[in-house]
């Protein structure tokens, strides 16, 4: 039974083995729902990781690194091997991934809900742990907001026409859903990504975004699209970008108050001012994460200091 919380991420550890031309392997902590736990934790939010780790060396690192940020990791007890994937990166920094990954993820049972419930990527979609993640935010829902990242992995998404309607129904189950253009490329080959935003939010969130990479992020909302630039880096290579816009994304939203039973409504009547500093703030995490090796995402005083040098409200 886990006690009050105030946010909640549910999802995996992935213990990435990050591969270069010319250089030995190295082992960097991750995962997406993971990296977006460590990144609150950085930001400065209490949060519980609800996940599964092995008795092994790299599940100790995990849990190390995750804990030196604040993270109060809880698991169910499974004894599998940490999960692991080898990422390949290449002269840009682009990174591709292989897995060896099991989710088991047996039922939530919790004493009082969070404040907000995070999940997404693998930890939605892969069997048999899946569904206890669903069921788990379906329950948790009316007292926690909900966000939602699917983090689309081809290599473990399994027959295409069940992953979408599995994607979509998390989706239909979230306030925020966050997805790159890559996800919805893959989801929906050769529909224009803010078609396909604009469509989910028809479904139940209150904001659609989309990641698009060097070209910025938007946001869909019932009153049309809102739209930033990425801000200008030297890129170090990808890993983590998105879980860092992710993690950006719900500290932005948390200091203004917009997360939890209480402020759902405000959530759901987002100005187009607000909104902007939103994707502001997502967008600077993401470019402090890029900057640097593997998914680490900035504290505090780093997002501040980006958003300084790209302009804009600093609040939170």
């Amino acid at each position: 039974m886990l006690n009050r919380i105030d946010l909640l991420v549910i999802g995996e550890c992935v213990a990435d083995i990050v591969r270069l031309p010319g250089a030995a392997d190295q082992v960097h902590p991750g995962g997406s729902p993971a990296n977006v736990a460590y990144g609150l934790a950085r930001l400065g939010h209490g949060v519980t990781l609800l996940t599964q780790l092995g008795p092994d060396a790299d599940g100790r690192q995990i849990r190390d690194h995750l804990a030196g940020a604040g993270v109060e990791v809880r698991t169910d007890g499974a004894t599998a091997p940490t999960p692991s994937a080898a990422v390949t990166l290449d002269g840009a920094g682009q990174a591709a991934y292989t897995f060896e990954i099991t989710w088991t993820l047996g039922p939530v049972s919790l004493e009082q809900p969070p404040r907000h419930v995070h999940t997404g990527s693998i930890a939605a979609v892969m069997e048999p742990g899946a569904t206890a993640v669903v069921a788990a935010v379906d329950a948790l829902r009316t007292a926690a907001t909900v966000s939602y990242d699917p983090n689309v992995r081809p290599e473990l998404m399994g027959d295409h026409a069940a992953a979408v309607r599995k994607v979509e129904r998390c989706v239909a189950l979230s306030d925020v859903v966050k997805a790159s253009d890559e996800d919805l490329e893959w989801l929906y080959p050769g529909q224009e990504p803010g078609q396909v935003a604009e469509r989910w939010l028809a479904t139940g969130p209150a904001v659609v975004l989309v990641t698009r990479g060097g070209d910025g992020a938007l946001a869909v909302l019932p009153d049309g699209r809102v739209a930033v630039e990425a801000p200008p880096v030297d890129v170090a290579d990808t890993v983590g970008a998105g879980d860092a816009f992710m993690s950006g994304t719900l500290h932005a939203l948390a200091a203004r108050g917009l997360l939890g039973a209480d402020g759902r409504e405000r959530l759901r009547s987002l100005d187009r001012a607000t909104v902007t500093d939103v994707l502001r703030h997502a967008a600077a995490s993401a470019a402090v994460t890029v900057s640097r090796a593997g998914a680490n995402p900035p504290d505090a005083a780093e997002l501040a200091n980006a958003l300084g040098r790209i302009g804009g409200p600093r609040r939170g």
